[in-house]
């Protein structure tokens, strides 16, 4: 099967969808792939190491359709144009948003999947793209935060006196809350958290933060959160 490996067409996206040591385990598996000229550079990966890692150049996403059975991307295309029927396309879809594009697919004959709607279970952990992402954006708001902050974060004991450390407040535990937690912590910031549901208290305190309690009644969560 040929596999086609998508430059993004959104100025503001930096993600490949596929790195190169991916595409030799792909090779070894039996697949082909082709990746789009410049696909991801932003990402750190030239052309160069994509063709060491057995790739086939080719130079635009139309091109690339030609042939093409399974074809990635990180965002969702304008169109269903030039991608053949029975091909299968994997991106975010953003689908609650996008019937027209869906409708687009199903009359082209596309089978589209949206890979923000794949649950978070052991089943299919390896397609989970929104824990890996989402985790991402915590740890990046804690980073931004402090590039911000007009203090540093950790307490610093020195000559002339002692700088408090900077109080940091997460709210909501869910895989971002976890991760910027973690990451204010590790930057020696007093951490605090609060979530709805009294069951990630636990969670909150084994990362070394505190957990801020507020009555609201009675809370609870559903097996994915």
């Amino acid at each position: 099967k040929q596999i086609l490996v998508c430059r993004e067409t959104d100025p503001r996206e930096t993600r490949v969808a596929l790195i190169p040591d991916d595409i030799k385990k792909l090779a070894n598996m039996g697949y082909s792939v082709k990746v789009v000229r410049g696909a991801g550079e932003k990402s750190g990966f030239n052309d160069e190491a994509y063709e060491k890692a057995g790739a086939v150049l080719v130079s635009s996403n139309e091109e690339g359709y030609k042939g093409s059975e399974i074809i990635l991307r990180i965002m969702k295309p304008a169109s269903a144009a030039g991608i053949p029927s029975g091909a299968l396309h994997l991106s975010y879809l953003d689908p609650f948003n996008e019937k027209a594009l869906l409708n687009d697919f199903a009359n082209a004959g596309v089978q589209a999947v949206s890979l923000e709607m794949i649950p978070r279970t052991t089943l299919a952990q390896k397609m989970d793209v929104q824990s890996s992402q989402t985790s991402l954006a915590g740890y990046t708001a804690v980073v931004n935060a402090a590039a911000k902050l007009p203090k540093i974060l950790p307490m610093m004991v020195t000559p002339s006196g002692t700088i408090n450390p900077a109080r940091v407040f997460i709210i909501g535990v869910g895989v971002a809350g976890l991760q910027a937690i973690a990451t204010a912590k590790r930057l020696g910031a007093r951490v605090d958290a609060f979530d709805t549901r009294p069951v990630v208290e636990e969670q909150v305190k084994s990362l070394g933060a505190s957990f801020v309690k507020i009555d609201l009644g009675e809370m609870g969560q559903t097996d994915q959160g």
